[in-house]
Protein backbone atom coordinates (compact mmCIF):
# COMPACT_ATOMS: atom_id res chain seq x y z
CA UNK A 1 0.00 0.00 0.00
CA UNK A 2 1.59 3.25 -0.90
CA UNK A 3 1.85 5.32 1.84
CA UNK A 4 1.72 9.05 2.23
CA UNK A 5 2.82 12.26 4.45
CA UNK A 6 -0.58 12.61 6.20
CA UNK A 7 -1.57 12.65 9.69
CA UNK A 8 -1.59 8.77 9.85
CA UNK A 9 1.85 8.57 8.85
CA UNK A 10 3.59 7.54 12.63
CA UNK A 11 0.73 4.99 12.93
CA UNK A 12 0.92 3.59 9.52
CA UNK A 13 4.36 3.25 10.71
CA UNK A 14 4.11 1.73 13.52
CA UNK A 15 2.24 -0.75 12.07
CA UNK A 16 4.35 -1.89 9.48
CA UNK A 17 7.35 -2.04 11.45
CA UNK A 18 5.92 -3.61 14.23
CA UNK A 19 9.30 -3.17 16.33
CA UNK A 20 11.30 0.02 17.20
CA UNK A 21 14.18 -1.15 14.82
CA UNK A 22 12.04 -0.37 11.69
CA UNK A 23 11.54 3.34 13.06
CA UNK A 24 15.49 3.62 14.34
CA UNK A 25 16.92 4.80 10.17
CA UNK A 26 20.17 5.47 9.20
CA UNK A 27 20.74 8.36 6.35
CA UNK A 28 23.77 8.79 4.74
CA UNK A 29 24.99 12.72 4.02
CA UNK A 30 28.27 14.56 3.53
CA UNK A 31 27.76 16.47 7.05
CA UNK A 32 28.26 20.19 7.25
CA UNK A 33 26.47 22.91 5.85
CA UNK A 34 24.23 20.54 3.22
CA UNK A 35 23.55 17.81 6.44
CA UNK A 36 22.68 20.62 8.17
CA UNK A 37 19.94 21.87 5.79
CA UNK A 38 18.71 18.38 5.32
CA UNK A 39 18.01 18.23 8.95
CA UNK A 40 15.86 21.32 9.55
CA UNK A 41 13.99 20.71 6.61
CA UNK A 42 13.92 17.79 6.43
CA UNK A 43 14.31 15.30 9.49
CA UNK A 44 13.32 17.63 12.52
CA UNK A 45 9.90 18.58 10.58
CA UNK A 46 9.63 14.47 9.78
CA UNK A 47 10.04 13.24 13.67
CA UNK A 48 8.03 15.91 15.11
CA UNK A 49 4.96 14.41 13.25
CA UNK A 50 5.99 11.10 13.83
CA UNK A 51 6.90 10.42 17.42
CA UNK A 52 8.85 6.74 17.25
CA UNK A 53 11.17 7.61 14.71
CA UNK A 54 14.48 8.21 15.47
CA UNK A 55 16.98 9.14 12.90
CA UNK A 56 20.43 9.33 12.66
CA UNK A 57 23.68 10.32 10.39
CA UNK A 58 26.51 8.69 8.84
CA UNK A 59 28.87 10.94 7.28
CA UNK A 60 29.91 8.48 4.50
CA UNK A 61 28.45 9.91 1.47
CA UNK A 62 32.05 10.14 0.01
CA UNK A 63 32.93 6.58 0.34
CA UNK A 64 29.08 5.64 -0.31
CA UNK A 65 30.09 3.37 -3.43
CA UNK A 66 32.77 1.49 -1.90
CA UNK A 67 30.66 0.92 1.68
CA UNK A 68 28.08 0.10 0.04
CA UNK A 69 29.42 -3.10 -2.13
CA UNK A 70 31.41 -4.16 0.92
CA UNK A 71 28.23 -4.54 2.95
CA UNK A 72 26.21 -6.24 0.27
CA UNK A 73 29.39 -8.69 -0.43
CA UNK A 74 28.94 -9.39 3.63
CA UNK A 75 25.23 -9.42 3.34
CA UNK A 76 24.71 -6.90 6.11
CA UNK A 77 22.78 -3.51 4.99
CA UNK A 78 23.03 -1.01 7.64
CA UNK A 79 22.37 1.51 5.84
CA UNK A 80 18.65 2.83 4.62
CA UNK A 81 19.08 6.16 2.96
CA UNK A 82 21.81 7.36 1.68
CA UNK A 83 22.63 10.86 -0.58
CA UNK A 84 25.03 10.41 -3.21
CA UNK A 85 25.97 12.55 -6.21
CA UNK A 86 24.17 11.83 -9.59
CA UNK A 87 27.04 10.01 -10.99
CA UNK A 88 27.44 8.00 -7.74
CA UNK A 89 23.60 7.03 -8.17
CA UNK A 90 24.10 5.57 -11.06
CA UNK A 91 27.26 3.38 -10.57
CA UNK A 92 25.13 2.06 -7.42
CA UNK A 93 21.89 1.29 -9.68
CA UNK A 94 23.85 0.15 -12.44
CA UNK A 95 25.71 -2.21 -10.02
CA UNK A 96 22.39 -3.77 -8.16
CA UNK A 97 23.12 -1.95 -5.23
CA UNK A 98 20.68 0.86 -5.33
CA UNK A 99 16.66 0.06 -5.59
CA UNK A 100 15.02 0.99 -8.84
CA UNK A 101 11.48 2.41 -8.18
CA UNK A 102 8.71 4.04 -9.52
CA UNK A 103 8.45 8.20 -9.77
CA UNK A 104 4.98 7.88 -9.95
CA UNK A 105 4.39 5.44 -7.18
CA UNK A 106 6.61 6.84 -4.18
CA UNK A 107 7.12 10.56 -4.93
CA UNK A 108 3.98 13.32 -3.82
CA UNK A 109 2.57 15.32 -7.31
CA UNK A 110 3.39 18.68 -7.13
CA UNK A 111 0.71 21.01 -5.40
CA UNK A 112 -0.99 21.64 -8.86
CA UNK A 113 -1.45 18.27 -9.39
CA UNK A 114 1.42 17.44 -11.74
CA UNK A 115 3.47 14.08 -11.73
CA UNK A 116 6.34 14.11 -9.98
CA UNK A 117 7.99 12.18 -13.09
CA UNK A 118 7.07 15.41 -15.07
CA UNK A 119 7.74 18.03 -11.89
CA UNK A 120 11.41 16.75 -11.43
CA UNK A 121 11.94 15.79 -15.35
CA UNK A 122 15.33 15.63 -16.42
CA UNK A 123 16.80 15.95 -12.98
CA UNK A 124 15.89 11.80 -12.59
CA UNK A 125 18.67 11.05 -14.44
CA UNK A 126 18.81 6.99 -13.34
CA UNK A 127 16.18 4.58 -12.18
CA UNK A 128 17.20 4.24 -9.31
CA UNK A 129 18.17 8.45 -8.69
CA UNK A 130 15.69 10.10 -5.87
CA UNK A 131 16.59 13.94 -6.71
CA UNK A 132 17.19 16.38 -3.99
CA UNK A 133 19.03 19.85 -5.64
CA UNK A 134 21.38 20.91 -7.91
CA UNK A 135 24.50 22.31 -6.82
CA UNK A 136 27.48 23.62 -9.01
CA UNK A 137 31.26 23.50 -8.45
CA UNK A 138 32.73 27.13 -8.63
CA UNK A 139 35.07 29.48 -7.49
CA UNK A 140 35.16 31.99 -4.50
CA UNK A 141 38.66 34.30 -4.10
CA UNK A 142 39.82 36.67 -0.93
CA UNK A 143 38.50 40.22 -2.32
CA UNK A 144 41.32 41.63 -0.06
CA UNK A 145 43.93 39.91 -2.41
CA UNK A 146 42.70 41.21 -5.32
CA UNK A 147 45.91 43.44 -6.43
CA UNK A 148 45.30 46.69 -6.85
CA UNK A 149 44.65 48.88 -9.80
CA UNK A 150 43.03 45.33 -11.28
CA UNK A 151 39.80 44.27 -11.75
CA UNK A 152 38.42 41.65 -9.44
CA UNK A 153 38.35 38.08 -11.16
CA UNK A 154 35.16 37.18 -13.16
CA UNK A 155 36.26 34.56 -15.68
CA UNK A 156 37.46 31.12 -15.48
CA UNK A 157 40.24 31.49 -16.89
CA UNK A 158 42.04 33.84 -14.09
CA UNK A 159 42.70 30.46 -12.26
CA UNK A 160 45.71 29.81 -14.95
CA UNK A 161 46.24 33.81 -15.16
CA UNK A 162 48.99 33.55 -12.36
CA UNK A 163 50.55 37.24 -13.61
CA UNK A 164 47.73 39.22 -12.80
CA UNK A 165 46.24 37.40 -10.07
CA UNK A 166 49.29 35.80 -8.10
CA UNK A 167 48.72 33.54 -4.86
CA UNK A 168 48.43 30.31 -4.45
CA UNK A 169 44.86 28.19 -5.68
CA UNK A 170 43.26 25.54 -4.48
CA UNK A 171 41.67 22.71 -6.77
CA UNK A 172 40.36 19.12 -5.86
CA UNK A 173 42.34 16.20 -6.23
CA UNK A 174 40.44 14.49 -9.12
CA UNK A 175 40.24 14.99 -12.76
CA UNK A 176 37.05 15.95 -12.95
CA UNK A 177 35.50 19.97 -13.75
CA UNK A 178 39.56 20.41 -13.51
CA UNK A 179 40.52 18.96 -16.88
CA UNK A 180 37.11 20.26 -18.68
CA UNK A 181 37.93 23.76 -17.33
CA UNK A 182 41.56 23.51 -18.27
CA UNK A 183 40.88 22.67 -21.91
CA UNK A 184 37.87 25.34 -22.25
CA UNK A 185 41.08 27.86 -21.03
CA UNK A 186 43.51 26.46 -23.66
CA UNK A 187 41.02 27.84 -26.37
CA UNK A 188 38.51 23.77 -26.28
CA UNK A 189 34.93 25.30 -27.14
CA UNK A 190 32.58 24.37 -24.57
CA UNK A 191 30.59 22.17 -26.70
CA UNK A 192 33.48 20.38 -27.62
CA UNK A 193 35.55 19.59 -24.28
CA UNK A 194 34.23 16.44 -23.85
CA UNK A 195 34.84 15.33 -27.61
CA UNK A 196 38.36 16.39 -26.92
CA UNK A 197 38.77 14.64 -23.65
CA UNK A 198 38.08 11.40 -24.95
CA UNK A 199 41.25 11.35 -26.64
CA UNK A 200 44.53 10.63 -25.25
CA UNK A 201 46.13 13.89 -26.53
CA UNK A 202 42.99 16.08 -25.14
CA UNK A 203 43.81 14.11 -21.97
CA UNK A 204 47.62 15.35 -22.40
CA UNK A 205 46.26 18.56 -23.38
CA UNK A 206 44.18 19.39 -20.03
CA UNK A 207 47.03 18.20 -18.16
CA UNK A 208 49.45 20.17 -19.51
CA UNK A 209 47.58 23.09 -19.15
CA UNK A 210 47.19 22.48 -15.53
CA UNK A 211 50.69 21.91 -15.35
CA UNK A 212 51.43 25.70 -15.94
CA UNK A 213 49.96 26.10 -12.19
CA UNK A 214 50.38 23.20 -10.93
CA UNK A 215 53.18 24.37 -8.60
CA UNK A 216 50.60 27.21 -6.96
CA UNK A 217 47.98 24.71 -6.49
CA UNK A 218 46.71 23.19 -2.72
CA UNK A 219 44.93 19.97 -3.48
CA UNK A 220 41.53 19.50 -1.63
CA UNK A 221 39.91 16.62 -0.85
CA UNK A 222 37.10 17.60 1.18
CA UNK A 223 34.24 20.32 0.62
CA UNK A 224 35.02 21.97 3.31
CA UNK A 225 38.97 22.63 2.38
CA UNK A 226 38.85 25.68 0.33
CA UNK A 227 36.51 27.89 2.41
CA UNK A 228 39.00 27.16 5.54
CA UNK A 229 41.72 28.00 3.27
CA UNK A 230 40.58 31.37 2.07
CA UNK A 231 39.06 32.33 5.58
CA UNK A 232 43.01 31.51 6.67
CA UNK A 233 43.88 34.01 3.78
CA UNK A 234 46.00 30.17 2.40
CA UNK A 235 45.03 31.00 -1.07
CA UNK A 236 43.87 33.77 -3.43
CA UNK A 237 41.13 31.52 -5.33
CA UNK A 238 39.98 27.93 -4.87
CA UNK A 239 37.26 25.21 -5.92
CA UNK A 240 34.73 24.14 -4.07
CA UNK A 241 30.55 23.76 -4.27
CA UNK A 242 28.60 26.57 -4.08
CA UNK A 243 26.89 26.12 -0.93
CA UNK A 244 30.40 25.69 0.87
CA UNK A 245 31.10 29.46 -0.78
CA UNK A 246 27.95 30.84 0.68
CA UNK A 247 28.65 30.09 4.41
CA UNK A 248 31.51 31.61 4.28
CA UNK A 249 30.63 34.64 2.40
CA UNK A 250 27.50 35.15 3.74
CA UNK A 251 27.29 33.33 7.52
CA UNK A 252 30.58 33.97 7.95
CA UNK A 253 31.05 37.47 6.45
CA UNK A 254 34.39 36.93 5.16
CA UNK A 255 36.68 39.14 2.58
CA UNK A 256 35.36 36.22 -0.36
CA UNK A 257 33.23 36.81 -3.20
CA UNK A 258 31.83 34.19 -5.51
CA UNK A 259 33.04 33.62 -9.01
CA UNK A 260 30.46 32.01 -11.37
CA UNK A 261 31.75 31.78 -14.66
CA UNK A 262 31.83 28.43 -15.96
CA UNK A 263 30.65 26.90 -12.84
CA UNK A 264 29.77 23.03 -13.46
CA UNK A 265 26.65 21.98 -12.50
CA UNK A 266 25.74 18.62 -11.10
CA UNK A 267 22.86 17.11 -9.04
CA UNK A 268 22.42 15.04 -5.60
CA UNK A 269 19.57 13.05 -4.34
CA UNK A 270 18.74 9.63 -2.50
CA UNK A 271 19.62 5.96 -3.04
CA UNK A 272 17.82 3.53 -1.28
CA UNK A 273 19.89 0.70 -0.66
CA UNK A 274 18.97 -3.00 -1.62
CA UNK A 275 18.60 -5.50 0.60
CA UNK A 276 16.76 -3.76 3.38
CA UNK A 277 13.65 -5.46 4.92
CA UNK A 278 10.12 -5.40 3.82
CA UNK A 279 9.64 -3.54 7.47
CA UNK A 280 12.17 -1.17 7.01
CA UNK A 281 11.45 -0.18 3.60
CA UNK A 282 7.87 0.81 4.15
CA UNK A 283 9.39 3.39 7.02
CA UNK A 284 12.04 4.99 4.19
CA UNK A 285 9.68 4.85 1.33
CA UNK A 286 7.42 6.91 3.95
CA UNK A 287 9.84 9.52 4.71
CA UNK A 288 11.09 10.44 1.31
CA UNK A 289 7.20 10.87 0.26
CA UNK A 290 7.26 13.33 2.84
CA UNK A 291 10.82 14.69 1.73
CA UNK A 292 10.65 15.13 -1.48
CA UNK A 293 7.32 17.23 -2.10
CA UNK A 294 7.40 20.37 -3.38
CA UNK A 295 7.08 22.31 0.34
CA UNK A 296 9.97 20.32 1.44
CA UNK A 297 12.54 20.76 -1.38
CA UNK A 298 11.82 24.75 -1.02
CA UNK A 299 12.02 24.24 2.70
CA UNK A 300 15.58 23.43 2.47
CA UNK A 301 16.43 26.28 0.05
CA UNK A 302 15.87 28.36 3.28
CA UNK A 303 19.12 27.16 4.88
CA UNK A 304 21.76 26.33 2.01
CA UNK A 305 21.71 27.98 -1.63
CA UNK A 306 21.07 24.61 -3.53
CA UNK A 307 18.69 24.44 -6.46
CA UNK A 308 15.46 22.46 -5.38
CA UNK A 309 15.40 19.58 -8.03
CA UNK A 310 11.32 20.05 -8.83
CA UNK A 311 10.12 22.76 -10.69
CA UNK A 312 7.03 23.60 -8.74
CA UNK A 313 9.66 24.16 -5.54
CA UNK A 314 11.77 27.09 -7.65
CA UNK A 315 8.60 29.59 -6.84
CA UNK A 316 8.40 28.99 -3.33
CA UNK A 317 12.80 29.56 -2.56
CA UNK A 318 12.37 32.67 0.00
CA UNK A 319 14.07 34.18 2.43
CA UNK A 320 16.79 32.76 4.32
CA UNK A 321 15.81 30.60 7.45
CA UNK A 322 17.57 32.42 9.81
CA UNK A 323 19.52 35.38 8.55
CA UNK A 324 16.67 36.91 6.14
CA UNK A 325 18.38 37.64 2.98
CA UNK A 326 16.61 36.48 -0.10
CA UNK A 327 17.77 33.02 -1.45
CA UNK A 328 17.22 33.25 -5.23
CA UNK A 329 20.41 35.41 -5.78
CA UNK A 330 22.48 32.92 -4.40
CA UNK A 331 21.32 30.24 -6.18
CA UNK A 332 23.62 28.52 -8.95
CA UNK A 333 20.14 28.39 -11.40
CA UNK A 334 19.93 32.18 -10.86
CA UNK A 335 20.05 33.61 -14.25
CA UNK A 336 22.66 36.14 -13.30
CA UNK A 337 24.63 33.26 -12.11
CA UNK A 338 24.16 30.79 -14.81
CA UNK A 339 24.81 33.21 -18.17
CA UNK A 340 28.14 30.41 -18.58
CA UNK A 341 27.79 26.97 -17.28
CA UNK A 342 28.95 24.05 -18.23
CA UNK A 343 26.76 20.50 -16.97
CA UNK A 344 28.11 17.59 -15.98
CA UNK A 345 28.32 14.86 -18.19
CA UNK A 346 27.57 11.41 -16.42
CA UNK A 347 27.63 9.59 -19.23
CA UNK A 348 31.67 10.59 -20.41
CA UNK A 349 32.66 10.03 -16.68
CA UNK A 350 31.06 6.82 -16.23
CA UNK A 351 33.23 5.66 -19.11
CA UNK A 352 36.42 7.35 -18.68
CA UNK A 353 36.53 7.85 -14.98
CA UNK A 354 38.80 5.01 -14.53
CA UNK A 355 41.55 5.76 -17.00
CA UNK A 356 41.32 9.54 -16.76
CA UNK A 357 41.83 9.27 -13.12
CA UNK A 358 44.78 7.16 -13.07
CA UNK A 359 46.41 9.56 -15.90
CA UNK A 360 45.59 12.40 -13.05
CA UNK A 361 46.93 10.50 -10.20
CA UNK A 362 50.50 9.63 -12.19
CA UNK A 363 50.58 13.37 -12.97
CA UNK A 364 49.86 14.53 -10.02
CA UNK A 365 52.78 12.36 -8.45
CA UNK A 366 55.47 13.39 -11.19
Amino acid sequence: MKLTQSLLAGTALALVAGTASAQDMTFVSWGGAYQMSQQKAYVEPYVEANPGVSITWDESSAEAVARLRAMNEAGNITWDLVDVVAADAIRLCDEGLAMEYDPEDMLAPADDGTSAEDDFGDMIVSDCFIPQIAYSTTFGYRTDMVPEGVDAPSDICSIFDLETYPGRRSLERRPINNMEWALYCDGVAKDEIYDVLATPEGQDQALAKLDTIKDDVIWWTAGADTPQLLADGEIFMGSTYNGRLFSVIVEQDQPVAMMWDMQVFDLDGWIIPTGLSDEKLEAVKDFVYFATDTQRLADQAAYISYGPARQSSAPLVGEHAELGIDMAPHMPTNPENAENTLLYNYEFWADYRDDIDAKFQAWLAQ
